[in-house]
């Protein structure tokens, strides 16, 4: 054909190179026809300007072929070429790996520095044995099964961030992925499960940076020969088990806080949505259709007593291992204790029932802040004395989602031994939109000195104010109340100051030294402030349910003697009537009976004698 040159070699050629041509560097376009040289076995047409692969279909004996350093973009024109073993093509414009169905003889297939980004096609190639695709633009490895007889594989500087399908061949030997994106060995721990692999190489990696990484090989795949074209010895594999070792003690127990961190999140999110259901803000739907995730059992969500990580309640993804351990949590718990350093944080109402245990010294010595989220305030009433026994070292008090909803209620608090801070969480308590809600505060627990409210200092002018505004209140409160009502609302110790108040009242003035003077300014304030409590709902429907016994009682009773009285009175009233007749009829009666005073006089002495 006019288009192609047409190869000739002269005789003495033919005989000195009778089985192989090389036409390297000839500034080729396209592929001569070769005429008359069918018994070629070697064909070399490198660093030359070839565009397409052809004019070589009838060389079937050929063996090897390299075409190294041309411009091909796509593999063509080799289905006759059965017998090749050796296709070389490094250094082209391929992009795609194709037409390779009928080379099933092939041992080596070089494509490196193409533009090849997907490793396919090649399962057929069932001998081959060596396959460089190095420079290229992979992203990722897989599609190998099939390539039973691979002991090589190339694969550096490409952008490969996992690979997959290692594993499945048999043979390999030799893995280089020296200069790509891999960066975790999870993104290449297919290849822990191959047994034949002997030298790797990940240098030029993100993953050869870490400090696990030499250990997390070895431990890992412990045949390897060679690493990153470095020979490994035997102290460097008992040092990488060591190391394993460690490395997945700490891994155990990361899974385990994770797992820790997920059981405290679902059981908060189950407490809250509880809240909310009393709270009426949400309609009474199955869990799973309100929250996404419900609480967990009882035992792992007990977290007293041991020190735990304190974790944000984020949503996020779970590994699958994470998933599957979480798979069986019960949706019924509804409170959560947790100790974290100093901080002592209870969840649901079902949490105070914590106090009540055995609480290391340790443990309960450490408390400086208790957090209550999702309680009653009225509950949290009810157990503050056995919060003031159990941890006498808690200073700071938390309150979210409390139901802090007026002024009197800080009343209780007084009976702590110490409060040094105070938090009071906007979310569920109302009290904190009252505009001198911290003024009360500081008056009402001025015995405290307190030092912060809500994160923000107190000073000296804040207690004066305290001070100028609900002074009076308080004064007014204790002169109102009946002294027998005063002695009961204060507690043992400050009732005999009371009554000692009380009997300096009427003494002179001159008679009460200074010192007793202020005793009794300073014991008057805390008195005033006593008057000014705290009675929670639940003591108050019972006072009422008392009170209601005693009046349904007392109406009995009145009823009672109102009935007897009418009786009374209404005998009475019949008496009036008939006495008049009764009267006569007894002076009659007596008038007839001593008519006759003999007769008389005889019926008495035998009366009196029958009586003897």
């Amino acid at each position: 054909m006019p288009s192609f040159p047409i190869l000739q070699r002269s005789s003495e050629e033919k005989i000195l190179y009778s089985d192989r041509l090389t036409l390297e560097r000839q500034k080729l376009t396209v592929c001569p026809i070769i005429d008359g040289e069918e018994h070629l076995r070697l064909l070399n047409f490198q660093h030359n300007f070839i565009t397409r692969i052809q004019n070589i279909s009838n060389l079937q004996r050929l063996i090897f072929l390299d075409l190294y350093d041309n411009q091909i973009e796509e593999i063509s024109g080799l289905s006759t070429l059965r017998s090749l073993r050796v296709l070389l093509l490094g250094k082209n414009r391929i992009k795609k790996i194709s037409n390779l169905e009928n080379l099933k003889s092939l041992d080596v297939l070089d494509l490196h520095g193409n533009q090849i980004t997907k490793i396919e096609n090649v399962s057929h190639l069932c001998d081959l044995r060596v396959l460089n695709l190095a420079r290229n633009l992979l992203s990722h490895v897989d599609n190998l099964n099939g390539l039973d007889s691979l002991t090589e594989l190339n694969l550096r500087h490409n952008q490969i961030t996992f690979v997959r399908d290692v594993d499945n061949l048999p043979c390999l030997q030799r893995l280089f992925l020296s200069f790509n994106n891999i960066s975790t060995f999870e993104s290449v721990c297919c290849l822990a499960d191959s047994s034949s692999l002997s030298d790797i190489t990940f240098d030029g990696n993100p993953i050869a940076q870490e400090s696990w990484y030499k250990h997390t090989i070895l431990q890992n795949m412990m045949q390897l020969r060679q690493l990153d074209m470095k020979r490994v010895t035997e102290e460097e594999r008992r040092m990488a088990s060591i190391v394993a070792k460690k490395e997945e003690e700490k891994k155990r127990e990361s899974h385990k806080q994770s797992l820790l961190k997920e059981k405290k999140r679902l059981t908060i999110n189950n407490v809250a949505r509880k809240w909310d259901l009393q709270q009426h803000r949400i309609p009474n739907i199955a869990p799973n259709q309100d929250r996404k995730v419900s609480d967990s059992p009882q035992d792992p969500s007990q977290l007293h007593g041991s020190t735990v990580s304190a974790f944000p309640e984020e949503t996020g993804s779970l590994d699958s291992g994470l998933t599957s351990a979480l798979q069986g949590l019960s949706v019924t718990d509804t409170h959560l204790v947790e100790v974290d350093g100093d901080t002592l944080s209870l969840y649901g109402s079902g949490a105070l029932e914590s106090l009540d245990r055995n609480w290391s010294v340790q443990t309960a010595g450490m408390v400086t802040t208790v957090s209550f989220t999702f309680i009653e305030f009225d509950e949290i009433v009810q157990v503050l004395p056995k919060l003031k026994i159990k941890f006498p070292n808690s200073l700071h008090l938390k309150f979210k989602e409390t139901n802090l909803v007026m002024l009197q209620q800080f009343n209780a608090l007084a009976q702590l031994r110490h409060v040094d801070q105070l938090t009071i969480d906007p979310q569920g308590n109302p009290v904190v939109n009252f505009t001198l809600w911290k003024y009360y505060v500081l008056f009402r627990l001025s015995h405290f000195s307190m030092q912060k409210i809500n994160g923000t200092e107190v000073t000296q002018n804040d207690m004066i104010m305290a001070e100028r505004l609900f002074g009076i209140l308080a004064h007014v409160a204790s002169s109102e109340l009946p002294q027998y009502r005063l002695i009961s609302i204060l507690g043992d110790a400050r009732k005999k100051q009371f009554r000692y108040l009380l009997e300096t009242k009427g003494k002179k003035p001159g008679l009460v030294n200074e010192e007793n003077s202020d005793s009794k300014r300073l014991v008057g304030e805390n008195t005033n402030r006593a008057t000014l409590n705290y009675t929670t709902r639940d003591f108050y429907n019972e006072r009422l349910e008392e009170i209601k016994e005693k009046k349904k009682f007392c109406k009995m009773y009145m009823e009672d003697l109102v009935k007897e009285a009418t009786e009374i009175n209404m005998k009475n009233e019949a008496l009036q009537k008939l006495w008049p007749q009764m009267f006569i009829e007894l002076v009659r009666d007596a008038v007839i009976e001593i008519r006759n005073k003999s007769s008389y006089m005889k019926l008495c002495l035998q009366q009196i004698t029958d009586q003897k």
